[in-house]
């Protein structure tokens, strides 16, 4: 029944059928998000739209000659599903590469990085992983000396799942020449062992640049082949659109494959906001685009991640008092501010990462700011995450009309470990939808893939 489901749902992704074929769906359980008309006993479509819903008698006047019947037999159809974040092209490249998110261990861990370097070639970069300490039977971060046994002839960069903390072998970091003495990189953090001083090959944010400024950009083949796999695994899933964190060779492949007629998902583009001043020169506003390709805001990120360490709060991390989290470099020096207020001006829709509660307040004012200093309009500001919001701030995000753009499957990874960052007593102001929800807060949902499945039905096992 799931493979008919999905089927179903992918099915009214695909455009221009010259043919413009008629189906039937019936004897389903059929929903159709229309408050009015939830449930109907059919639907036509007629090439890539939906012409009919409702009782099968009615259908016939809508149908020609020459139609296919799809018996659904009991099984459930759906609208096609859109996922509110996901880094799409990133998503592809790590289904067709390293995925150490199995690891239970760190001898399993140990263990599938070996394999996979042992079918590439010396001199080979090792990237992606994915991987969770947290999973592991012992939860401290890795070490390069984890892995310079079985990578002497390969810089590795591999991150954890969340992006914002990644373990370099010794090979890479002398490659990118990261010693005791690198001076920590604003927004960035060189972990460093208490005793030696040296390095443990532990980099979080910013600092992780050090060494992946190193890495050789992927050729057009391997963005092309990365997007078939993600196209393919969103097909597979029933999503049918994303609000994708998109950069230039994303961007130019998306073009490839819709000029092509190949791109079966919607994609909307947030691209970074560094890249304000080109949009705003050209007179670039939101929305800009065709029906399965759309420009729909910048991102930024404001703070790192819960898991890392790197998310930014009032109060000191419950495991390690010397810390509060790390501002970006973009917060510390003011560019992220500067930035806004253009992009704003200029028509453009921002989204902006916060994690901790005091990057959510941080956002919050600058959203603030940004409302009195520009001319009113339809913005929809966006907070990706807002994962930990103290009460104060949870009805400023409907006083200020700003989306919480969330990711409930966080949940599952973090949710076990959190009171071990931040304590018991701040718990509370983790993941507060219900909360959101009640003070009228537009919500939105998604996935975060790779850092959580793609799959919208996936059940955490």
């Amino acid at each position: 029944m799931k493979k008919l489901i999905l089927v179903v749902m992918v099915l009214f992704t695909f455009e221009g059928n010259s043919q413009m074929s008629q189906t039937l769906f019936k004897n389903g359980v059929i929903f159709t998000s229309d408050s009015k008309n939830s449930f109907v006993e059919c639907v036509v479509t007629e090439g890539n739209k939906i012409i009919y819903t409702g009782e099968v008698v009615g259908a016939t006047k809508f149908l020609s000659h020459n139609y296919e019947t799809i018996d659904l037999k009991g099984a459930l159809m759906l609208p096609g599903l859109t996922d509110n974040h996901v880094h799409f092209v990133s998503g592809g490249f790590y289904l067709g590469g390293l995925d150490l998110r199995p690891a239970k261990s760190t001898k399993e861990f140990k263990q599938l990085l070996a394999d996979y370097i042992n079918n590439k070639k010396p001199g080979e970069w090792i990237t992606g992983g994915d991987w969770d300490h947290e999973a592991w039977e012992i939860k401290d971060l890795p070490t390069k000396e984890m892995i310079d046994e079985i990578s002497p002839g390969n810089p590795v960069l591999i991150h954890r799942f969340d992006g914002h903390l990644a373990l370099a072998n010794s090979v890479a970091l002398k490659m990118a020449g990261v010693t005791a003495s690198t001076p920590e990189p604003a927004g960035g953090d060189i972990v460093t062992d208490k005793i030696t001083g040296e390095p443990t090959g532990i980099l979080k944010d910013n600092a992780i640049d050090l060494v992946s400024k190193l890495i050789p950009v992927s050729s057009k083949r391997e963005y092309t082949e990365a997007v078939e796999l993600a196209l393919k695994e969103a097909a597979r899933l029933g999503v049918t659109m994303v609000h994708d964190i998109t950069y230039s060779n994303d961007l130019s492949t998306y073009q490839k494959f819709e000029k092509e007629g190949k791109l079966t998902c919607r994609i909307y583009c947030r691209l970074p906001i560094s890249e304000v001043r080109n949009h705003s020169v050209l007179g670039i506003e939101s929305g800009f685009g065709s029906d399965f390709l759309k420009i729909g805001s910048l991102k930024a990120f404001s703070d790192g991640s819960l898991g890392s360490s790197t998310a930014w709060f009032f109060e000191p991390y419950e495991q390690d008092k010397s810390t509060s989290g790390l501002p970006m470099e973009i917060v510390s020096n003011d560019s992220l501010r500067q930035w806004a207020i253009e992009a704003d001006r200029a028509g453009l829709q921002l989204s902006i990462h916060a994690i901790g509660d005091k990057a959510n307040n941080y956002i919050l004012n600058l959203f603030e700011e940004v409302v009195k200093v520009n001319p009113p309009r339809d913005r929809r500001f966006r907070i990706e995450h807002a994962q930990h919001v103290i009460k104060e701030d949870v009805k400023r995000f409907k006083e200020l009309n700003v989306i919480a753009s969330v990711q409930p499957y966080h949940l599952i990874d973090d949710g076990v470990w959190a009171h071990k960052r931040i304590g018991h007593d701040r718990l509370p102001t983790s993941y507060r939808f219900r909360d959101m929800i009640s003070e009228g807060v537009n919500v939105c949902f998604g996935s975060d893939w790779t850092v959580a499945p793609l799959n919208p039905l996936a059940k955490n096992s």
